[in-house]
């Protein structure tokens, strides 16, 4: 009987210690060991969220016209989440102008945040940019970012919203 009780006891603190500083209730931030949280919804229940733009964007892989979303105007201090599901992104922090016509940043929030997959449509090969709570497309990553990263995560406005702090 002590054996097991031990056996759990340790089960507990490794999994306890996996998890550690996940998230913080003072700060209320994501961390890079954050493990993602998933949001899984039918087509159906994602048009019914979400405006005809942000669907075309997030679920079928879309992109947004340049110079067009609002937010690439933004310049408060603030965070930007994913509009399909409120998944913390981007500081305001990493948002840099990128002349591109699209809202800019040369890192995510966290690791956990996004999810990069290759992308090959179009006759090129790209880096794709997935949130990694709900899957929505965000926009591409490209190695023409300004330090310290020397990337450029490319984003979809309409993809995201934007909360002030």
């Amino acid at each position: 009987m002590k054996n097991i009780l031990l056996l759990l006891l340790s089960i507990c603190l490794v999994a306890g210690t996996a998890f550690k500083n996940t998230w913080s209730a003072d700060t209320k931030r994501i961390t890079d060991d954050t493990p993602p949280r998933k949001v899984v919804k039918t087509d159906a229940e994602w048009k019914k969220i979400l405006t005809p733009d942000q669907y075309a964007v997030l679920r079928e892989h879309g992109t947004e016209r340049a110079f067009t979303s609002p937010l690439n105007k933004i310049h408060d201090h603030g965070t930007f989440y994913c509009a399909g599901c409120h998944n913390p992104l981007f500081s305001s922090d990493t948002k840099f102008d990128s002349g591109t016509g699209w809202p800019s940043f040369y890192k995510p929030i966290a690791k956990s945040a996004v999810k990069e997959e290759t992308d090959k449509s179009y006759g090129m090969v790209r880096t794709e940019v997935l949130c990694n709570v709900c899957g929505g497309h965000l926009g591409h990553v490209f190695n023409d970012g300004p330090k310290p990263t020397g990337l450029r995560y490319c984003m979809n406005g309409v993809a995201m919203t934007f909360e002030k702090k």
